[in-house]
């Protein structure tokens, strides 16, 4: 098994790419935009966050998004439009409940080894993608919110992860621009933030340099596989056409639950849309009165990046709307309030708004592994932890897809042997 197709060109298709041509496979990346990073991975919320590990298969995650699914500017807005692919997701999430704590755990070691990789990549390749290791500070306006942080943060260390609670002096302290009234915070200093798109681009541009072929331009329709051979079917601009490869992986995003069917396996993901708005600072007054310390606002479900000098990220909310991408002026606007409450220095004259489609699984966590053919494998479900886990998961399953040859190759033995 040496030829591999990744299927999407976002951050887990290209970290994987990349990951299995560092491994030696012949690798053949399919992307339907022009360019890599052009959907979910082109304006999220830039935290590289072990820190927001936690799940959401939590009783209260139900109970909020029942009180505010008439709420059109809610954090988490669920249209009641029922269909069977969200009721089943809803389902499965509900049953998970249970797990989690585990998942918690289990999420935050994934986070805190996927730095070690990412960051290993971004200066093996001369990667620049507006890095700043100033920790993300978790701010709360009431005690409530943050004596359940404190119960997070257990989780967290459990999963090898420091953070420390701050008192307000302490918030303004670690950023002073940050306005407002506070209960307290949670700080971790080890955190991250990024340009997820110009990280993206700049390892596809890596990956391509190791000897990956990138096809942009490509609408992939069909997947087959026999066990043996992986066959990819996508249109161009001169039509239809097939490549036969010995694997594949899916790392397709909110489309990996349809090519999942065509392979024969089930991979439940729902799009779950998240906003942001990039605000551009022009001059000087807002350059100094945007944070550098990266926020998580947990009641208002926001996270913020500073994107080098005249850039300030700000992402979140969730809206379970099947894969519908239409900007809502009404999801956006709670956004550009937010900067003028908590950083009112800052002109929000000019504000880019965005939105990207989640691929997320009901039990929050990756599909990451192989699927019911042996040269068939995934790589998503990544949900809003994308960016954070994406190098670790595409170090995990480039590893699998090394032992999966081995293990062909060895089976082979004999019968070279023979003849």
């Amino acid at each position: 098994m040496k030829s591999i197709a990744v299927i999407g060109g976002g951050i887990t298709g290209v970290t994987t790419a990349y990951a299995l041509a560092k491994r030696g496979f012949a690798v053949t990346l399919f992307e339907q935009h022009r360019y890599a990073a052009m959907e979910t991975s082109f304006a999220n919320g830039g935290q590289l966050s072990a820190s927001n590990a936690e799940v959401w298969n939590h009783t209260s995650t139900i109970l909020k998004g029942l009180k505010w699914m008439l709420k059109s500017d809610a954090p988490l807005l669920v249209n009641p439009k029922p269909s069977w692919h969200k009721i089943s997701w809803f389902a499965e999430f509900i049953a998970n409940i249970p797990n989690y704590r585990e998942n918690t755990i289990a999420t935050t070691k994934l986070a805190i080894a996927a730095r070690d990789h990412l960051f290993a990549w971004a200066e093996a390749e001369g990667v620049d993608f507006d890095l700043k290791r100033q920790g993300i500070l978790h701010i709360y306006r009431d005690k409530k919110g943050f004596n359940h942080a404190a119960e997070v943060s257990k989780m967290l260390a459990l999963g090898g992860l420091p953070r420390r609670a701050v008192t307000p002096e302490e918030m303004r302290a670690i950023e002073p621009t940050l306005a407002g009234t506070y209960y307290g915070g949670f700080y971790t200093e080890s955190d991250a933030t990024g340009d997820i798109h110009k990280f993206t681009v700049g390892l596809a541009a890596a990956a391509e340099r190791l000897g990956v072929k990138c096809l942009y331009g490509q609408d992939v329709t069909n997947l087959h596989s026999d066990g043996t051979q992986a066959i990819v079917t996508a249109h161009d601009v001169e039509g239809a056409h097939s490549r036969t490869f010995d694997g594949l992986v899916v790392c397709a995003g909110v489309g990996s639950r349809d090519f999942a069917a065509q392979l024969g396996d089930r991979v439940n993901v729902y799009p779950v849309k998240g906003y942001s708005i990039t605000v551009n600072l022009p001059d000087e007054q807002s350059q100094q009165s945007a944070p550098t310390v990266s926020l998580l606002d947990d009641e208002t479900k926001l996270v913020t990046s500073r994107l080098g000098l005249d850039r300030f990220r700000i992402a979140g909310t969730a809206e379970f709307n099947g894969a519908n991408r239409d900007i809502r002026a009404d999801r956006i606007r709670p956004l550009t309030a937010w900067v003028n409450q908590c950083f009112p220095g800052i002109n929000t004259r000019q504000v880019v708004p965005w939105a990207g489609l989640r691929p997320m699984l009901p039990n929050m966590m990756p599909r990451v592994g192989a699927g019911r053919h042996t040269n068939v494998f995934y790589n998503t479900g990544h949900g809003h932890l994308g960016w954070t886990l994406s190098a670790v998961t595409a170090d995990m399953v480039a590893e699998q897809v090394l032992e999966a040859r081995k293990v062909r190759a060895a089976i082979a033995l004999p019968v070279t042997a023979l003849s």
